[in-house]
């Protein structure tokens, strides 16, 4: 049976010692990972020095993102930073990868929103970068989107073959290439194409459920190495969205994204997603929910 591992996003803090206070609860409680975004607006840290500082802060967390944005970062430059990150938490980076999405990053920024296709294609050339720069020896690599010419990176990680790769999503494409190449899986929904938000037709139980069906059959034998999970947008009672969050959690009622209801409730059906459906990997969307949900974080982690 799969073992639950649970982890928060965390965006902001006033101080350094803010930041490392709050890693330091999460470690305290029993999170497994401590998951920092990558949006260039918001109110949100960067994520290498934060994670870095995270990790400097305790002993056991693992840090990770949720998720880098492929678009913002040549992988050479984040397969450099990420070696360099899981050397110095002794190998405690989980990284998460993205595509790039949310259109407000790049119209701040000046740059170009490609189609979901492109961006999807690029994300698969990118892992295969990265895992070949992690690996032993020179590296080269011609593809559509990145060239690589014999290129021996140093430091290499710590976690071999390569530090744990989670890659999130909705869509098709992007479920297909992370039952393909991902150690960790975090299933959503499939984002509009041209980054305003969730696609709300792609919400509820039998499009959650559909997705779980499509990373089985992608996965093929690969399916049991898979760690499956999800991120809670909602927890116990209803709350109003954040003003800086792009999670739209109004139509996945009866998923696990959404989990209402007591203690109690809360523990059964986390279990029941485990049970009947392989997730294991639930991370924690609002920092809000914190004392709500350490509880259930200290009676279910690594059962």
């Amino acid at each position: 049976m799969r073992r639950f591992r649970f982890a928060a996003v965390v965006r902001q803090a006033e101080s350094g010692k803010a930041w490392a206070e709050r890693a330091r609860r999460l470690e305290a409680t029993g999170f497994d990972a401590l998951l920092v975004p990558d949006h260039l607006v918001g109110p949100r840290l960067a994520p290498f020095a934060a994670m870095t500082a995270a990790a400097c802060a305790t002993s056991r967390l693992r840090v990770g993102t949720l998720v880098v944005a492929n678009d913002f970062r040549h992988p050479a430059v984040l397969a450099k930073e990420s070696a360099t990150l899981d050397l110095l938490s002794d190998g405690r980076l989980e990284l998460g990868l993205g595509t790039g999405w949310m259109a407000a990053d790049y119209a701040a920024a000046g740059l170009r929103l490609e189609p979901p296709g492109v961006r999807v294609a690029r994300l698969a050339e990118a892992v295969t970068v990265l895992k070949g720069l992690w690996g032993e020896g020179p590296f080269s690599f011609t593809g559509a989107h990145y060239r690589i010419e014999a290129l021996d990176q140093h430091p290499k990680p710590v976690q071999r073959p390569h530090p744990r790769l989670l890659l999130g999503g909705g869509g098709p494409r992007m479920l297909a290439l992370a039952a393909r190449e991902a150690d960790v899986i975090n299933l959503g929904m499939r984002v509009r194409a041209d980054g305003t938000g969730p696609d709300g037709a792609d919400a509820g139980r039998a499009a959650f459920l559909a997705k779980l069906a499509l990373v089985r059959a992608a996965a093929g034998d690969r399916y049991d190495r898979l760690e499956l999970g999800t991120s809670i947008q909602r927890l116990g009672t209803a709350k109003p969205v954040e003003s800086w969050s792009a999670a739209d959690p109004s139509g996945q009622g009866e998923t696990p994204q959404v989990l209402l209801g007591t203690h109690r409730d809360l523990l059964d059906q986390l279990r029941h997603w485990r049970d009947e459906h392989d997730l294991s990997y639930f991370v924690l969307h609002h920092e809000r929910d914190l004392d709500a949900f350490s509880p259930i974080v200290e009676e279910l982690s690594g059962r």
